[in-house]
């Protein structure tokens, strides 16, 4: 058996993607899956071009008795954050934005691995990100 897992894409607009994503755990857990996967989002109108990367403007989350590690794909992935278990907040970039700039390798492709899942173990995240093109 699998984590139960959703992906809900909430907005996918010209130059806003905003998604969800949700786990509950049967105590398999997540390593390294793509979450965000920047070849699936809309390309741009008038020029076609597809989406290569994002920038995340915010995080917002709750984990219930996991830890959740989200990386930014790459030969070596980059670690955007950490949200830890049992706790909620929203992590605001807002004012400057996160890019994807992990270096070698690089996808633009955004991973979550679960940390210490359990049976019954739950997290929901929203990221809002900005796309870019070419």
């Amino acid at each position: 058996m699998a984590d139960a897992v959703t992906t809900q894409t909430i907005q996918d607009g010209q130059r806003t993607a905003i998604m969800k994503f949700t786990n509950l755990s049967d105590n398999t857990g997540e390593t390294a899956v793509v979450k965000v996967n920047v070849s699936d989002l809309e390309v741009e109108d008038g020029t076609g071009a597809a989406c290569t990367s994002v920038t995340v403007q915010t995080i917002q989350f709750v984990t219930y008795g996991m830890s959740v590690q989200i990386d930014l794909d790459a030969t070596a992935n980059v670690l955007l954050a950490t949200l830890p278990q049992d706790y909620s907040d929203t992590l605001d970039f807002s004012a400057y934005g996160v890019p994807n700039n992990a270096g070698t390798g690089v996808t633009g492709d955004i991973l979550f691995t679960t940390i210490g899942a359990a049976a019954a173990d739950s997290y929901m995240v929203i990221i809002t990100m900005t796309k870019n093109y070419g």
